[in-house]
């Protein structure tokens, strides 16, 4: 009878360790992400460019060093080689070295942030472009890019980062100059481009997961080349929405 009874204290023993082991488990798929989306670092350090319709107060990688603003508030925007924003998600195309202006955003009201883009598309310009953001931190941002593809075509291009990066291309565009549009009513965000800033196309829509402060702006990148700039025209942050999430109007 003392055996059996050893034999099952020792069973029960087994069983609360195991048990309380079991509640080492690692996080889901959804924990990860939302830690991911946490933790990440706030990059950046103040500015001040006060154009007439955007104040820009943060400044990442050096970006109000090298934006160049001439009397009618057109941004000349350089950035240096291997300059990019991108999470991979297997780690090797990882970089958070792109210039980037930023104005803060009350995300408690609507916004749209419009600009015309130039980019210098250049032979061996791979992924070159110019790019709208949106910027919580570098783990979790949107960029809105008018870039250079593998094969030379220029083309409208959204990435949405959150603990790694999505990579979504869209139309081709052939005019050196597209205008770009980001809108928000507080729930919903979607980007827009146009070629004469009346008739837009919707590019991309989801919904508003962003704290109640955070960050637009805009940037130039350049993944492969030695350098490269864009141009920004009629750089505009309202405090409004569009009214037609469809039509961008």
């Amino acid at each position: 009878m003392k055996s059996n009874f050893y034999s099952i204290c020792t069973l029960l023993g087994l069983f609360i360790l195991t048990s309380c082991g079991n509640n080492n488990t690692k996080p889901t798929s959804e924990t990860q992400s939302k830690i991911s989306i946490d933790s990440g670092f706030v990059n950046g350090s103040p500015c001040d460019i006060n154009l007439a319709n955007i104040h820009f107060t943060k400044s990442i990688n050096g970006a109000d060093t090298l934006a160049k603003i001439n009397s009618n508030e057109k941004i000349t925007f350089r950035a240096g080689e291997k300059s990019d924003y991108f999470s991979d998600p297997d780690g090797k195309l990882s970089n958070n070295t792109a210039p980037i202006l930023l104005s803060k955003i009350d995300n408690t009201k609507p916004f749209t942030l419009t600009a015309k883009v130039t980019p210098e598309f250049t032979e061996k310009g791979l992924y070159n472009a110019g790019v709208l953001y949106l910027y919580v931190h570098d783990n979790f941002y949107q960029k809105f890019c008018f870039e250079q593809d593998e094969r030379g075509n220029h083309r409208v291009v959204t990435v949405r980062t959150m603990g790694t990066s999505d990579d979504n291309n869209h139309d081709v565009v052939t005019s050196p100059a597209i205008y770009m549009k980001i809108s928000s009513d507080t729930k919903t965000v979607a980007s827009y481009y146009s070629l004469n800033n009346k008739n837009w196309q919707m590019v991309r829509l989801y919904k508003n997961n962003y704290p109640s402060e955070f960050w637009a702006g805009i940037s130039t990148q350049c993944p492969v080349d030695k350098g490269t700039q864009s141009i920004f025209e009629e750089i505009s942050l309202q405090q409004k929405s569009v009214k037609d999430f469809r039509l961008g109007i």
